[in-house]
């Protein structure tokens, strides 16, 4: 291909590949700056002098010389230029074309014709520039010397072309710079979405500030580009800096729109901070920004895991009002929900509106479903949801099997438990020892024995270990039924597995003496001796009382043979309680018994008695001093209760052996050391009284022969006569104690529960010699009550002295 001038003639150059692609970006820019082009086949030249190239460029051939049309350097173009094929024939003729001058021109010289410079032109040109200059001073340079004058349209479009987020910037930075540029908010989304595809969040946050500055400057919002910011820093995970934009923008008073708000909404969900997603929403909702889809979809789930679900059903029944279809997630969120809250009949509703919406349930929403009915109780409900599970061709679980079988069990539902069990078996699941253990313990607390077993052995079968508890129970209710050798071989597996059994094989021997079987309880105890398995010596202490009780008393003493060599301390209750049995035996082989277990004891109480029983010169005191001396040796503080206690019932001994003088210094020194505290009351001139009704028989009556005596001294020996005296006896001293007066004759009228008399019938009564015999002499024999009555007929054979005859009981130790 040629080409031919009119007035010169050219050289045919040969092109170097550079010089090839930098002419290409020439052409296509729109702009010929060449006076002579030889184009080669497949290329055309429009009127501007723009070349599209159809196929590849084989060979071109140029000369330059640069005219201006403002006339600098300018020679004119008179000739026509013709564009020749490679045939020779004329493929186009027309004047050259001129360049422009920089910033003074806005439009080409085609031949004599001015033409407008088109937009494509210019954006091509700036896109030209920059994509070769990138950035820097050289860029605003070229920029600069640009051959028209740019507009905001060319810079937008520029910016859409321009790929390169570093020399976008540079590009919009320059604009700003110019006379002609006005604040874009397209410019803006450009470049961040620009920043964002290369994943420069240093440069949106940079260029974010620049926004604001220059909203503040113009008073121009940028809303778009504002919520793009916020929207791609919340999607790259920024939560700080997205939230801090976001305070910017609402303090600058712009308009965030949905998509942001849920932009914002997810990123603090997915941080795990739902109470800042609910402060963004709470701000959604006082900017009345309409809520989307989105919204609903991601509000309405996390309000309910929140524990918000007065304001998620709320939402979702808004949501539906909309009419935008909740998706699965929502409903499986709020039945979830409303299930573990407790607010069943709600969640069943939603479960049954889910289903109206065409959405099937699936295997987690049953499984929550279940298992909040279960832990509130409704297990009947459960049951109806387990059935619809397995209908609906889903497989339950271990932990739904599980969690059926041991809330049924443990609601004592044993059949519905025990059918589950079975199924969970064959299904191919191997129960847990928890299991096993439920099953076991509730059929042990129905009393079912052999299921118990059958479970235990199946346990054991499957090579699963027992629990403490499992072995406790079972042996519980082995020792209920009286199961001995079954508990003894279990309790031997027991300890084989290496549990410690000593506590529940103590355990069982306190279930046989509870239950008062202590031939039983002897023999357990016999196995556990023989097994090397030891009990505590509270449990001996109880198994010795209920022999006590039961009259074994021969057995009774080597348990406590064993109490007392284990360094137990037999207290003051322990030997009271023994003395007691003492005082109550009828049988001298049992006396002996009960004298040899009194000396087991080696309690001080024993040595007291001891001493009491012997003479003055073997205990080189008296009798009251001995006394005083043991009790002196109590610690009130911590053992007032057992002395008072050991008084009753050593009163009561002492009166039956027809110890009274021994018994009234018991009673004496009782007294002054406050064991009974309220037992004597003088009310001045009114009323004296004593109350006897928390004393034994023969405490009682030792107290009303000294309490008596010491009224009498008081109103003989100085003159003091009250208006009446009581004694308060209660219903079961009442009898005895007026027959043991009335012997006397004595003034003391019986009403319910009180003996009282006038105190002048007293005083007369004082006087008679028999009262003071009975009370100086204790209780009088039957010879001087005969007497007595003889003296009342003879007064004048009425004797001076007292009788000297010595004490004798009144009635017999079957009476006391």
């Amino acid at each position: 291909m040629t080409f031919k001038s009119n007035s010169a003639k050219h050289r045919l150059l040969i092109p170097t590949p550079h010089q090839l692609s930098k002419v290409t970006r020439l052409l296509v820019g729109g702009i010929a700056r060449r006076r002579y082009v030889v184009l080669p086949e497949g290329v055309s030249v429009d009127y501007c002098g723009a070349v599209k190239v159809a196929s590849t460029l084989k060979r071109w051939h140029l000369f330059s010389i640069r005219n201006y049309c403002s006339g600098k350097n300018s020679d004119e173009w008179t000739e026509e230029i013709e564009y020749l094929d490679e045939s020779g024939s004329v493929i186009y003729t027309g004047k050259g074309i001129r360049s422009v001058e920089p910033g003074l021109d806005d439009h080409v010289m085609v031949g004599g014709l001015k033409k407008p410079l088109l937009n494509a032109s210019a954006i091509a040109k700036i896109v030209e520039v920059v994509k070769r200059w990138k950035w820097g001073p050289e860029l605003e340079t070229q920029l600069d010397k640009l051959q028209f004058v740019p507009n905001m349209i060319h810079i937008t479009q520029a910016l859409k072309v321009v790929k390169d987020g570093e020399g976008a910037l540079s590009l919009f930075r320059w604009a700003k710079r110019q006379p002609w540029y006005l604040p874009s908010d397209e410019c803006y989304v450009l470049l961040f979405d620009g920043l964002n595809e290369s994943r420069d969040f240093d440069g949106i946050q940079s260029l974010f500030d620049e926004m604001v500055q220059d909203s503040s400057n113009n008073g121009v919002l940028s809303s778009t580009a504002y919520n793009r910011v916020i929207q791609f820093l919340a999607k790259a995970d920024k939560m700080e800096v997205a939230f801090c934009c976001f305070k910017k923008i609402q303090g600058s008073g712009c308009k965030v729109d949905t998509q942001t708000y849920n932009s914002l909404i997810l990123l603090f969900l997915n941080k795990g901070l739902p109470y800042k997603a609910f402060e963004v929403y709470e701000s959604m909702q006082a900017a009345n920004c309409s809520l989307d889809g989105s919204t609903y979809e991601l509000m309405v789930p996390n309000l309910a895991k929140s524990g918000r679900l007065d304001a998620a059903f709320k939402l979702f029944q808004e949501m539906k009002e909309k009419r935008v279809k909740p998706s699965f997630n929502v409903f499986a969120s709020l039945v979830d929900s409303m299930g573990k809250a407790g607010r069943l009949d709600m969640a069943m509703k939603v479960y049954m509106e889910m289903q109206g919406f065409g959405f099937r349930p699936s295997p987690p929403m049953f499984v929550s479903m279940i298992e909040s009915n279960v832990k509130a109780g409704k297990l009947d409900a459960a049951l109806r949801l387990w059935d619809e599970m397995k209908k609906a061709g889903f497989r339950p679980n271990f932990g739904l099997y599980t969690m059926i079988v041991e809330s049924h069990a443990k609601s004592g539902k044993l059949d519905i438990a025990m059918s589950t069990f079975t199924d969970m078996e064959k299904v191919g699941f191997l129960p847990t020892p928890s299991t096993y253990s439920c099953l076991l313990e509730m059929h042990a607390a129905s009393g079912q024995v052999d299921p118990a077993m059958k479970i235990y052995n199946s346990m054991t079968n499957a090579g699963l270990r027992p629990g403490m508890s499992t072995y406790t129970g079972l042996l519980m209710l082995l020792a209920n039924k009286k199961l001995v050798d079954v508990a003894a071989k279990i309790l031997l597996e027991m300890k084989s597995m290496g549990y410690s059994v000593d506590v529940s094989a103590s355990d069982v021997l306190m279930v046989y003496i509870k239950d008062g079987s202590v031939d039983v309880a002897l023999r357990w105890l016999r196995f556990m001796g023989s097994s090397g398995i030891r009990t505590n010596n509270f449990i001996i202490r109880q198994l010795f009382e209920s022999c006590m009780k039961s009259g074994l008393f021969e057995s009774a003493k080597p348990l406590l043979e064993t109490y007392v060599n284990s360094a137990a301390k037999v207290d003051l209750v322990l030997y009271t309680s023994i003395l007691a049995h003492l005082v109550r035996c009828q049988d001298e082989e049992n006396e002996r018994h009960l004298m040899s277990i009194l000396s087991t004891t080696r309690h001080k109480a024993h040595a007291f008695m001891c001493g009491l029983f012997t003479g003055p010169e073997q205990r080189k005191q008296p009798v009251l001093s001995f006394v005083r001396e043991f009790f002196q040796g109590i610690d009130y503080e911590l053992e007032e209760g057992p002395a008072r206690y050991f008084v009753n019932v050593l009163l009561n001994y002492l009166v039956l052996m027809g110890q009274i003088n021994r018994a009234r210094c018991v009673w004496k020194v009782a007294y002054e050391n406050k064991l009974f505290p309220k037992a004597i009351v003088f009310d001045q001139q009114i009323a004296w009284s004593l109350d006897v009704r928390n004393l034994s028989v023969g405490a009682a009556l030792i107290s009303v022969v000294h309490t008596l005596h010491r009224f009498r001294k008081r109103m003989l020996y100085y003159g003091v006569v009250p208006r009446r005296i009581k004694l308060v006896t209660g219903p079961t001293l009442k009898i005895v104690i007026a027959q043991v007066l009335n012997s006397v004759e004595s003034p003391f009228e019986v009403s319910k529960v009180v003996l009282r008399a006038p105190g002048d019938a007293v005083m007369e009564w004082f006087k008679k010699p028999i009262v003071q015999q009975f009370l100086l002499n204790e209780i009088p024999s039957r010879s001087d009550i005969l007497m007595h009555k003889l003296n009342i007929l003879f007064p004048s054979s009425a004797p001076e002295l007292r009788s000297l005859s010595p004490p004798k009981m009144l009635m017999g130790r079957k009476g006391i």
